[in-house]
């Protein structure tokens, strides 16, 4: 995988944006595989085509391309807030490439893939409606928060501008795989637990240390009143998905 992005025919366009965008999507198109299978290139989707950028030829997974000039910091800035719970809810969220680029140097410096079926209710934040002298008056956009999407979940492919083996990308993307096994329904509790339990900072684990993202757990799921309970229940799961392995007196491990 090549980390600079073409330049070729952006003299065309006097907008640095638009310049970044298509640099960017060129560069995807050149360099993106599939995290999924075996495949060493994407597919663009159609022009035209709402929400996905690029499809794998041969799993047929979708992939939406988001870049941005600055580092990642806590939120990533996304389409319209309804649209984005509308497709977690409907469990067709595509895939997401993020790339962070350096302007100057015109490479990509970091790149990060979330897989579709990690994104939990928690992570989008509604913005502000738009002023009503807006083109789109009225209209609400949402941001991705990326610290209530689990680490683990955050699959990096480009960091500090070295490229990781597609191997290994695949390796991280199969491990969290089995969340998609998971109805939609429940999965935002699973992804909130898994998130609660990296939150730690330790392989190894207990009950009571986990208890202690109870009052956090039951501001993001407010309708529950049984937070420990659904705790214990989630961490059940994570280690039927083999994200966890129980060993015993109420202790864990991150496997």
């Amino acid at each position: 995988m090549q980390t600079a992005l073409p330049r070729e025919a952006l003299q065309t366009y006097k907008s640095k944006s638009q310049q970044a965008r298509v640099a960017t999507e060129s560069w995807a198109g050149r360099n993106l595989f599939c995290p999924n299978c075996e495949s060493l290139h994407l597919k663009p989707a159609p022009p035209g085509t709402p929400v996905i950028d690029f499809t794998c030829p041969v799993c047929r997974s979708p992939f939406q391309l988001k870049a941005q000039s600055h580092a990642f910091g806590t939120r990533i800035v996304d389409a319209a807030y309804s649209e984005m719970i509308r497709a977690i809810r409907s469990n067709s969220t595509p895939n997401l490439f993020a790339i962070h680029y350096e302007r100057d140097a015109w490479r990509v410096r970091d790149l990060i893939i979330i897989p579709h079926f990690a994104f939990p209710i928690s992570a989008i934040e509604k913005r502000k409606p738009l002023a009503a002298s807006a083109r789109r008056a009225g209209w609400v956009g949402c941001n991705i928060l990326l610290g209530a999407i689990p680490s683990d979940a955050r699959i990096a492919v480009v960091e500090n501008g070295k490229a990781e083996s597609p191997r290994l990308v695949r390796e991280r993307f199969a491990r969290v795989k089995p969340l998609e096994k998971l109805p939609v329904e429940r999965r935002g509790w699973t992804l909130d637990v898994l998130n609660a339990v990296r939150s730690l900072g330790k392989p190894e684990f207990d009950l009571s240390e986990i208890y202690s993202s109870d009052k956090a757990l039951a501001r993001l799921h407010p309708g529950n009143h049984h937070i420990r309970p659904k705790i214990r229940q989630q961490l059940q799961i994570l280690r039927d998905l083999g994200l966890l392995e129980f060993l015993g007196a109420g202790s864990y491990r991150l496997t």
